[in-house]
């Protein structure tokens, strides 16, 4: 069964990562995929203080608890499972971007983005639903750089999702 499914994944990542043609699809890409560093989860606080003012001190401590444990959840399940990259794991391939480290799943672009649209949705409220194909996309940018396979970032959404649902 986990042959069949490591499969599937090869052939999936290689058919996404292969669809690269457009010269301008990795420079869209990698925007993404920055947008996924980290730096954009500070608008958090502008939009917390405006939208819930009364409770932004216990929204902000939530989102702060919330991330640390889903970085925590996320490096324990990478230094767990020690999969490798797919350039380090296919032969054929070579990654558009250079990764953090040599370990794959799951993404953690990935499940902190899914993490921050969840909590924003959850926590302020549906106006934010649009950002789930921000992080749809931040997560398809990771495979198209080269950088993991797509169980990856099912893995991250899944974990980024589930943090965020338990916490808010």
């Amino acid at each position: 069964m986990l042959k069949t499914i490591q499969t599937a994944n090869t052939t999936l990542f290689q058919s996404i990562f292969r669809s690269c043609c457009d010269p301008t699809l990795p420079k869209i890409a990698r925007f993404l995929s920055f947008t996924g560093d980290g730096w954009f989860y500070l608008l958090l606080f502008p939009l917390v203080l405006i939208l819930k003012p009364v409770y932004a001190f216990e929204t902000l401590l939530l989102a702060a608890l919330g991330f640390t444990i889903e970085r925590l959840i996320y490096y324990i399940l990478k230094l767990g499972f020690k999969r490798r990259r797919p350039p380090t794991f296919l032969a054929n391939v070579e990654s558009l971007i250079i990764a953090s480290d040599e370990l794959s799943l799951p993404s953690g672009h990935t499940s902190a983005a899914f993490f921050f649209v969840t909590f924003l949705c959850v926590a302020l409220g549906p106006l934010f639903l649009p950002l789930y194909l921000w992080a749809a996309m931040v997560g398809l940018s990771r495979i198209l750089l080269g950088v993991h396979f797509p169980t990856d970032i099912i893995a991250g959404a899944a974990i980024g999702s589930i943090i965020a649902l338990v916490i808010a």
